[in-house]
């Protein structure tokens, strides 16, 4: 559990070190569209969503360790070529590398925090929320310090910190490849695919998991470019602050979530959660760029958050046999799409207007109800710790 805690945090903060500042850098270097600049963004998203079916369902059959070594040593290597050119037709390509780094990486650490989790273990996820706030803390701040120096240090810090990355798995292989044999090699790891897609559950957790990400994704994405708008070449600055004000609050926040799960059934949290999505693009958008009701905003999005993005991956932990898991977990990162068509359609309503913007991201905050208060995806409430 330490290794795989560590190796959540240091890819964190890698990740949040680089990701959120794409699109200033995109903006800096080519003359792309904010759409445009959207779509190139969430490809990485999308490649993830496409991908990561097969990359889970190879992780039952090779080895989640094995993979995971892969997409970090894939990460390492995008970031430094990054770092070496900044002409479009590099660029573009080497982001959606990332993609493909992401696609091997995720399903293939949730198996093993899933095969590391006691009982129900949803909590595992909640302590993964947790180490990826933490490195969203430290991230933004590493990328805005980067960003300032030089554009193309971001990815040489970002690059630096997946090699780290790789090297904590690596020193760490012997207790994670345990982990794995623990559970006895299945017949069904070779037939993932056909119960993974039977399983009405799973898509009902797909369902909520894109619904939830195509509205998160607006903050890492389209909420800079609205900050530039408003601020110029402040918006780096006031960007890094607010994330990791939203960021620091979101370790805090996890109390008041874990309260409402042990009090209130799925379909109440989920409503809670939905509002407070809602409530942040309410007030950002009355905001006009001022820092009180932007961090108002970014309070009550970040109790949104804390309700909501963890749900997801305690449903498919909670329905994924452990033979399967890597195959489940896999199909449940289709909810990435989430994070392609979010900046995309985010990048096309900010071009209308602000207002619009707004306004309709508050309606597209309750898509993920529907899904989340079904009976079939119903969880027993966690017990008082």
């Amino acid at each position: 559990m330490r290794v795989l805690a560590a190796t959540t945090l240091v890819t964190s903060i890698a990740f949040f070190a680089m990701v959120p500042f794409l699109t200033l850098y995109l903006s800096d270097v080519t003359d792309l569209s904010a759409a445009a600049i959207g779509a190139a963004v969430g490809s990485i998203a999308l490649i993830s969503a496409l991908g990561s079916f097969f990359s889970g369902a190879l992780a039952d059959r090779v080895g989640a360790v094995t993979l995971l070594r892969t997409g970090l040593g894939l990460y390492a290597a995008v970031c430094v070529a990054l770092s070496l050119s900044d002409a479009v037709y590099a660029v573009l390509p080497l982001i959606v590398c990332l993609g493909c780094a992401l696609t091997l990486c995720t399903p293939s650490l949730k198996k093993l925090l899933s095969l590391a989790a006691p009982g129900e273990g949803s909590v595992i996820f909640r302590v993964r929320y947790i180490s990826q706030s933490l490195g969203a803390v430290l991230g933004p701040l590493v990328g805005a310090g980067a960003y300032l120096i030089d554009r193309r240090a971001l990815f040489l810090c970002a690059g630096a910190l997946f090699g780290l990355c790789l090297l904590i798995v690596q020193l760490g292989n012997g207790s994670l490849g345990a982990l794995e044999a623990e559970r006895e090699p299945s017949a069904a790891a070779g037939r993932a695919w056909g119960p993974a897609l039977k399983d009405r559950r799973l898509f009902l957790a797909v369902g909520a998991g894109i619904s939830i990400t195509l509205v998160f994704s607006q903050f890492e994405s389209i909420f800079p470019l609205y900050l530039k708008n408003e601020h110029g070449t402040a918006a780096a600055a006031y960007f890094s602050g607010l994330f990791a004000f939203h960021a620091l609050i979101g370790i805090v926040f996890q109390f008041p979530a874990q309260w409402l799960a042990r009090r209130f059934p799925q379909a109440a949290q989920a409503a809670v959660g939905c509002m407070g999505f809602c409530g942040a693009f309410v007030l950002f958008g009355l905001s006009e760029g001022g820092l009180l009701m932007l961090a108002a905003g970014v309070t009550v999005w970040t109790l949104g958050e804390a309700i909501l993005m963890p749900m997801p991956d305690q449903i498919t932990h909670r329905i994924a046999p452990d033979a399967l898991k890597g195959a489940y977990f896999g199909f449940a990162e289709l909810r990435y799409a989430g994070f392609f068509a979010g900046p995309l359609i985010g990048g096309a309503l900010l071009g209308i207007g602000p207002a619009a913007y707004f306004t309709t991201l508050a309606v597209l905050a309750f898509l993920a109800l529907p899904f989340l208060a079904s009976p079939s995806l119903s969880a027993p409430r966690e017990a008082a710790s």
